[in-house]
């Protein structure tokens, strides 16, 4: 774990332990009982080591409202005293003067505000193993505590008078609050110094200047904004990478794109934020402040900054589009087959002939040595690619319909292009590596004269008698199975016609066709032109291709030049090409 994760813990305050005279109350802040926590290798189950816990150096620890640390008044407290009682953490916390400490005293005693929250470093961490499940124990350094609306530590007990065994204040003499003295001023000041981590000497600086208590609270925000504090605010239980948050993120944006998206357990702490809420996150991981930014301010910062923004912008559109170009593959591609390719460098596909024909061997005789003839096709990768936006008003709105159409449409287009690609390849009827065109008379896969006719009882048994009777490279019968009738929009009733099969009463009725799948490829120019081939898995045929370890299109984010948001850039390695011939058989349609 890191030294710089917050984690938080939470426990129960007692209200009747609030003394307002002194603006103070008493809490048991941790029992240190079990919290379920996850980090990469799985859930876990985390407890703090409170015995270990440094009670007297909390004194003066700041107490904050609910973890937030970026403004001077998200400091609402400080501690006053601590120690450790039966293995509970239990301290007392002076409420600050002013509207928000005034406010969360009334919330404490009408007993709406019962909740303690820890934020801690864990120090020193220790794995063992109990009942199968592993156990984490933290010994924290706590930075800060925070009173918060709910409590998640459910072995704290609330206080319902003040402690046992009272903790004097380090300064017992000092004036009530009313009586505001120079000392009153420099220990204020003190306190705006911790709970903005600026440090001793900066207190000094400001006491020095004779600085009153509403001066320093300038002094310090104006330091903040110049210098980040390096403690981030973390969600509960947040022990996760840059990578796994930004995952996360994407699918809670993605879900709320696509109501029908089952969210993980991890991204659903992420659920219903808007893109405005994201992007305010990532500025606050990334340490920049987002206090009185406007919704716009918030969006540019975090699109010009080094936030995890643009790339949770990014792989949500990844999503959508994978979403997309899945639900809309080609037809061809289930008469194809699938490789990959290392590089951008030509793909040569060898074929080996049918293995020599077997020969008797006499009493000792001598085996005879036989030959396997080949031959070779090749086809390459090239890259394709568009870079398209999504603008900075679409973000701000929380545009989700603009989002979810830019992933869909990039995803459909993507699908689109491959299939119009294996539809051009088809019909090109290039030349092959044997000097004669894919279909071809030489092939003795085109089929001529009166067998050229609509698909029919005819010329589909005599389509898949060509096939049935194809020879490998030595000659010899390797028995290629038809598999598919593919067909334009036009043939796509009639074909439907003939291979539906139907409930036969006599052996005579029964479909010969049935073992034939028709697929439909709308891209077919040729209205009259259909093809029978053979599966893919069986017999090498038309082959497509994707760069090695990049299937299908990819994409990458920046903050946009030309376009005044996110630029979405989309890239696609993907080649096509012909390695054999025999599994494919056309007929170019009746005669005009």
């Amino acid at each position: 774990m890191s030294e710089r994760i917050l984690h938080r813990r939470s426990a129960a305050i007692g209200p009747s332990s609030l003394d307002r005279s002194s603006r103070t109350v008493e809490a048991v802040a941790s029992t240190g009982s079990d919290v379920k926590r996850r980090d990469g290798r799985g859930p876990y189950t985390e407890r703090l080591s409170v015995s270990e816990i440094d009670a007297a150096g909390l004194t003066g620890t700041p107490v904050l409202n609910a973890h937030r640390q970026h403004s001077i008044s998200d400091a609402i407290g400080v501690i006053e005293a601590a120690r450790i009682e039966q293995d509970r953490l239990i301290v007392r916390i002076r409420i600050a003067r002013g509207d928000d400490g005034d406010r969360a005293l009334d919330l404490m005693e009408d007993g709406a505000l019962r909740g303690v929250s820890l934020g801690y470093r864990p120090t020193n961490a220790r794995e063992s193993e109990e009942a199968g499940s592993r156990i984490i124990t933290i010994t924290p350094e706590i930075v800060e505590v925070s009173l918060v609306p709910v409590p998640a530590d459910p072995g704290a007990k609330l206080r319902s008078s003040p402690m046992p065994e009272p903790i004097q204040p380090e300064n017992p003499a000092a004036p009530p609050p009313e009586n505001i003295t120079r000392a009153a001023v420099n220990a204020e000041i003190r306190s705006i110094a911790a709970i903005s981590n600026l440090g001793r000497d900066w207190a000094d600086q400001q006491i020095d200047a004779g600085a009153n208590a509403d001066q320093a609270r300038a002094a310090a925000f104006e330091a903040m904004q110049a210098n980040p504090p390096a403690i981030r605010a973390h969600h509960i239980g947040d022990t996760e990478t840059s990578d796994q948050y930004i995952e996360r993120r994407a699918e809670a944006l993605f879900a709320r794109a696509t109501p029908s998206h089952e969210l993980s357990e991890p991204a659903r702490r992420f659920a219903y934020e808007s893109m405005v809420d994201i992007a305010k996150d990532t500025l606050l991981r990334a340490n920049h402040q987002v206090t009185g930014l406007s919704p716009a301010e918030v969006v540019k910062r975090a699109l010009h900054t080094t936030s995890d923004f643009p790339l949770i912008l990014g792989e949500s559109v990844n999503r959508g589009l994978r979403q997309a170009y899945n639900a809309a593959p080609s037809g061809l591609k289930t008469v194809a087959r699938q490789v990959t390719a290392p590089d951008f460098r030509a793909r040569h596909r060898i074929q080996l002939s049918e293995a020599p024909t077997l020969e008797k061997v006499v009493q000792n005789g001598e085996y005879k040595r036989g030959t396997m003839g080949e031959a070779s096709e090749s086809f390459g990768l090239e890259t394709f690619g568009r870079i398209v936006g999504l603008t900075r008003q679409a973000i701000i709105n929380d545009d989700l319909g603009a989002f979810s159409n830019l992933s869909t449409r990039i995803g459909t287009a993507a699908a689109s292009f491959e299939a119009a690609q294996l539809a051009t390849l088809l019909e090109s009827n290039p030349t092959l590596n044997t000097g004669h065109q894919l279909f071809s008379a030489e092939h003795g896969n085109l089929a001529a004269g009166p067998q050229e006719s609509q698909p029919d009882q005819a010329s589909l048994d005599s389509a898949r008698t060509s096939m049935r009777r194809k020879t490998g490279l030595a000659g010899d019968l390797i028995d290629v199975t038809p598999r598919f009738l593919v067909v334009p929009p036009e043939l796509e009733t009639t074909s439907e016609a003939l291979l539906t099969e139907i409930m036969a009463h006599r052996i005579e009725d029964v479909n010969v066709f049935s073992a034939l799948t028709l697929v439909v490829e709308p891209r077919l120019q040729d209205t009259g032109a259909w093809y029978v081939c053979a599966d893919p898995a069986l017999i090498d045929g038309l082959e497509y291709a994707y760069l090695e370890g990049a299937p299908g299109p990819q994409v990458e984010t920046r903050q946009g030049f030309d376009v005044d948001g996110v630029e979405i850039k989309v890239r696609l390695d993907f080649g096509a090409g012909f390695v054999e011939h025999r599994g494919f058989y056309k007929n170019p349609g009746a005669t005009t």
